[in-house]
């Protein structure tokens, strides 16, 4: 039982590591088995089998009457079943693409509001919606604008600060 349950601390340490030193083994063998594998190789697929076959091990020879062959068979089937779960879900987690992080140039043409004054030589604060976001940007205008006044930007300055003008009804 002993050894069963050093291969699940093993593992255990083993998914560690992988939050550590992600994607080394990757690095190692980069090269060698190109699309051999397509991700088996990784080090938290590889923790979770280990772990599992370890643990799972463990429990089914403390519970049952069976002997170690039981045992490590057991460990084997619940350990690929563990390494398939886990490559699955960090590939699954990689092709997740999100959408692109808004520039300078998103801004451009953007409504908002007023939140701090704006003097005519000076910032104020101006609230704009940025990707369904409320995010607050420091503003520049040409003509002094007035706290809760509608703006629009006409340029980025930088990456935290606009020019607006006051919006004309």
């Amino acid at each position: 039982m002993g050894l069963f349950l050093g291969l699940g601390i093993v593992g255990i340490v083993l998914l560690a590591l992988s939050l550590v030193l992600d994607g080394v083994l990757e690095g190692v063998l980069d090269g060698v088995l190109d699309g051999v594998f397509d991700g088996w190789l990784s080090l938290p697929v590889i923790a979770g089998f280990v772990s599992m076959l370890g643990f799972t091990g463990a429990i089914v020879l403390g519970t049952t009457g069976l002997g170690a062959t039981a045992a490590t068979v057991a460990g084997v089937l619940a350990g690929l079943l563990a390494a398939r779960l886990t490559w699955w879900l960090s590939s699954t987690l990689m092709r997740d693409r999100t959408a692109a992080a808004p520039q300078g140039g998103d801004l451009l043409g953007t409504g908002g509001s007023v939140v701090t004054a704006i003097p005519a030589d000076g910032y104020g604060e101006v609230m704009l919606r940025v990707a369904s976001q409320p995010v607050k940007f420091a503003a520049k205008s040409a003509t002094p604008v007035e706290r809760g006044a509608e703006i629009w930007v006409e340029a980025a300055l930088s990456a935290t600060s606009v020019l607006v003008r006051p919006v004309e009804r």
